[in-house]
């Protein structure tokens, strides 16, 4: 493997990291204020692109911020914001003097605001709705003004929750009609009976909004996004994490955490099992179930339990996950109703889905590998440990022991990690030279190469991107499209992301500070570069081959967000093409040609003009017959493209000897194999890329067969004329 990069200490892809910023001290007692000064210092000094901190800034922010905080207008009236709004040109002011003014008068506001919901709601739904009245709603909020009064108020959530109560009492009429074409006998509900338990179901779905969503957030948490509407202002990228956040982007990253290994979510202040993860702690207990609600949680050196009923959720799993080896003793309340206290020892679990995982396809007795990584993972305290690089290179010689004659990796929908591991992962593939160049604000670039001569994989190689693929997905797919090493099939173009991030402790920053866990700062200090010197930053990779999907018109990329930085080229790197006998310019015109006349595509894209047609709707009738014959032309509409999901390949699929194993003690693993197997026979975007992977070979065959002709007769050649020399 390749991790001799003194210099990726600080270019790590959304890794841990802890910027210089020596010369500066703080001391506002303040925990918010504190805050504030540490992270204006921090972008004013670290940001690849600090932005001005004036009244352009803060319009910015005072508009992000309050759309953030109610992005549906159902909480603020107009006489608010007119209160607000002497603090919209004085937000960077304010920034400048650690002064928190704004966020305290608008969070006092939006709570006295939430409170007047509770009521307001609850009177709306205990009335019937008429459905017989013809009226319109639309729901393009960002084009709404602010109500004026009470009664616009609650007109503006009567429509809202008649708009959502409508879908209910269509769903309950189709229920009513299947059961009376099930059972003759059975008497169907009313119309009246069946508007009311629709009106009491989206009671229920609200209560429950509030309850376990609006009610759990703390101060801490509201201040917390006012914090982002700040940060993000310098582009999309850079993201505050409170501390709870923190851990668990390190747990996404390095798909693993210590605890029990369950998935929680509360309902109704309970906090209830929602998924064992498959061969955690839990899980090889088998007491534990889904459905299970967590009572109470005790330590291992504790007699008393701690009631978590009507706790935080968050609050909740910093009594239930511990340190690998402790044990935690749970009160549950099982689904038969039964209650009983489960010790667990808890233990390091893996999140199976973050980590790579690959299948054999075979097509006509040939044997092709794929691999599927969903990231580009890491464990930030100790890389030597599982990374997304080092399951690279396992998967690909396992799959080379099985026989596999050409390789898909599979990027779609990979929103990039680890630089470190893109650069050794490109190394599996090329001989050495350079992957990417990375250059910061006022100094030289630097390019990032792989110096290991080894090559683990050197057949035919395939690249599946669309546009969710992005950061090191990019790097990974213009390397191999730069070296002419692999063909890219995908979107149109990546989602061109092309910045470096750097995560900061901010807790480095404050000697002896007494005020708390300040979290951390996700800060955009760098931006890469292409070998061939173009930037990935908005413009993404272009596929050498383009195929339609459901993304195809909806505006999803970097060039989408707000205050992206901007597109730029620096000069090239050195680098070799990769010098293999595989004919890449007749492979691709080849699938280009197959894909233009590929009914499946074609139907493919013309599902995606036609959601991204019922996307851009935002006129809905509450009149229920208006909105049920609406409903049904969708619904014939859509009809046509059912067939999308009939589609079968040719291609079988077959997982790996070591995994076979692991079915025996793990049927769920074998499930979700057996289901992604399934997904994979309906690709067809994967049956491309083995179509791909078979010309390749094709040509590989050809052009070694023709250079081999070339050199026999430069060899007799050679050998005529040395012998006409002697005879002379």
């Amino acid at each position: 493997m390749k991790r001799n990069y003194r210099y990726l200490v600080l270019l790590l892809l959304l890794a841990s990291a802890s910027c210089s910023f020596t010369t500066k001290t703080f001391s506002n007692p303040d925990k918010d204020k504190l805050l504030i000064q540490v992270i204006t210092y921090v972008l004013e000094r670290g940001h690849f692109d600090p932005k001005a901190l004036d009244d352009n800034f803060s319009e910015e922010v005072y508009t992000n911020y309050l759309t953030a905080i109610d992005p549906l207008k159902r909480y603020f009236y107009e006489s608010d914001i007119k209160e607000f709004e002497k603090y919209k040109d004085n937000i960077d002011d304010q920034l400048k003097e650690y002064d928190i003014t704004f966020f305290n008068i608008t969070h006092e506001r939006l709570l006295q605001r939430m409170e007047e919901s509770k009521v307001l709601y609850k009177s709306i739904l205990n009335e019937p709705f008429d459905y017989s009245v013809d009226e319109e709603f639309n729901v393009d909020y960002e084009k709404k003004s602010y109500v004026n009064s009470k009664k616009e108020m609650r007109n503006r959530w009567r429509q809202q929750l008649k708009f959502s109560t409508i879908s209910n009492y269509d769903d309950l009429k189709g229920e009513e009609k299947l059961k009376k074409d099930e059972d003759s006998k059975y008497k169907v509900m009313s119309d009246k009976e069946m508007e009311k338990e629709s009106r009491e179901a989206t009671l229920k779905s609200i209560d429950n909004y509030y309850t376990d969503y609006i009610d759990d957030l703390e101060r801490n948490d509201w201040f917390t996004m006012y914090v982002n509407a700040v940060v993000e202002g310098f582009d999309p990228h850079t993201f505050y994490f409170a501390p709870e956040d923190k851990d668990r982007f390190d747990e996404q990253m390095s798909g693993k955490l210590e605890g029990i290994g369950a998935r929680l979510q509360k309902k109704m202040d309970n906090v209830k099992i929602m998924e064992l993860i498959s061969g955690g702690p839990a899980w090889r207990g088998k007491e534990l179930e889904v459905g299970d609600a967590i009572l109470k949680v005790r330590q291992e050196d504790e007699k008393e339990a701690v009631n978590i009923v009507g706790m935080r959720l968050d609050d909740a799993i910093k009594f239930i996950k511990g340190p690998k080896g402790t044990t935690v003793f749970l009160t549950v309340k099982k689904v038969d109703g039964t209650t009983k206290e489960i010790s667990i020892v808890r233990d390091i679990v893996e999140l199976e889905e973050t980590y790579a995982k690959s299948s054999i396809v075979t097509k006509e007795n040939i044997k092709y590998g794929i691999i599927n990584l969903p990231k580009f993972y890491v464990d930030f305290e100790d890389y030597n440990s599982r990374n997304a690089a080092s399951d690279i290179k396992i998967e690909i010689d396992r799959l080379k022991e099985a026989g596999m004659e050409g390789l898909v990796l599979d990027l779609r929908n990979n929103g990039g990690g680890s630089l470190q591991t893109v650069v050794d992962m490109a190394g599996l593939f090329i001989k050495d030279g350079p992957v990417v160049q990375v250059r910061s604000t006022g100094e030289p670039k630097e390019i990032l190469r792989d110096k290991d001569e080894s090559i683990e994989w050197d057949g035919p190689l395939v690249i599946l991107v669309n546009e969710l693929s992005a950061s090191a997905s990019e790097i990974l797919a213009a390397a191999m499209q730069d070296y002419k090493r692999g063909i890219i099939i995908g979107s149109k173009q990546t989602y061109g992301k092309g910045t470096v991030q750097n995560v900061l402790d901010l807790n480095r920053m404050v000697r002896n500070n007494s005020n708390g866990d300040l979290g951390a700062l996700k800060l955009t200090t760098q931006k890469f570069y292409r070998i061939n010197g173009g930037s990935t930053q908005l413009e993404g990779v272009k596929s050498d081959v383009v195929v339609p999907d459901r993304y195809s018109f909806i505006d999803i990329g970097e060039k989408d967000q707000e205050n992206p930085l901007p597109w730029d080229k620096i000069e090239a790197a050195d680098y070799t093409l990769w010098n293999g006998y595989f004919d890449y310019d007749s492979t691709i015109n080849k699938s280009k040609e197959r894909m233009s006349n590929n009914a499946q595509l074609n139907l493919i894209a013309e599902n995606a003009k036609w959601i991204k047609l019922k996307m851009d709707e935002n006129t809905f009738n509450l009149n229920y017959k208006k909105y049920k014959e609406k409903l049904t032309l969708n619904e014939d509409e859509a009809k046509r493209f059912e067939q999308i999901s009939d589609y079968k390949s040719n291609l079988t699929y077959s997982s790996l000897p070591y995994e076979e194993a692991l079915f025996a003690k793990d049927s769920t693993l074998k499930e979700k194999r057996d289901r992604w197997h399934e997904n994979l026979t309906q690709d067809v975007y994967v049956e491309e890329a083995v179509n791909v992977l078979e010309d390749l070979k094709m040509s590989y065959s050809m052009k070694k067969v023709a250079a081999a002709e070339t050199l026999k007769s430069d060899y007799k050649t050679q050998s005529t004329a040395s012998s006409s020399s002697s005879n002379k």
